[in-house]
């Protein structure tokens, strides 16, 4: 509660809280408010919202923007893009529910242009190549980085190591 209080003293943005585990997509809550912030903090954990993947949340810091699905095939050496993707997250007209996972998705996607293509290949997907070569990783699989497109530039808001779900569908 006092992180949160912390939080909520500095800005008027909303609060992601999200469960830290596997959650099928649904475990983010964006909170309005430290009220907003600490109830989905009681829902995920105490309540058990999401079962096991709520064992700890992840408190983070509010991107603004859209968000962007950018895969990579890659085999442990180097890596062929394919094509941004974006899905439709949050519930009801507006997005004024909750995340779902992913209710359908488009692709091209006007936010990652091709300049901001390269801009994320350079300053996202090799140095997170580079780093996990250097600790003796050879990862080899499709490289999933989901980007807030901000005022500031891409910002990673997640890695996984699989295809997206919708977004595979028009990649």
């Amino acid at each position: 509660a006092a992180y949160v209080d912390s939080i909520a003293a500095k800005t008027d943005n909303p609060i992601p809280i999200k469960a830290d585990g596997e959650a099928a997509g649904k475990g983010a809550i964006m909170a309005k408010n430290k009220d907003e912030a600490l109830a989905a903090i009681d829902m995920i954990m105490r309540q058990r919202a999401f079962g096991p993947a709520g064992d700890r949340i992840v408190i983070e810091e509010f991107l603004d923007g859209q968000e962007a699905t950018f895969m990579f095939f890659v085999d442990g050496e180097n890596f062929a893009p394919m094509v941004p993707a974006q899905d439709y997250k949050r519930a009801y007209d507006n997005d004024q529910g909750l995340n779902t996972g992913g209710m359908g998705c488009y692709s091209p996607v006007p936010v990652l242009p091709a300049e901001l293509q390269a801009t994320v290949i350079d300053t996202i997907v090799r140095p997170t190549l580079k780093a996990l070569k250097a600790k003796g990783i050879c990862f080899k699989g499709v490289l999933y980085c989901g980007l807030a497109m901000t005022s500031k530039g891409p910002k990673v808001i997640e890695f996984n190591c699989r295809f997206g779900d919708p977004e595979t569908q028009p990649i």
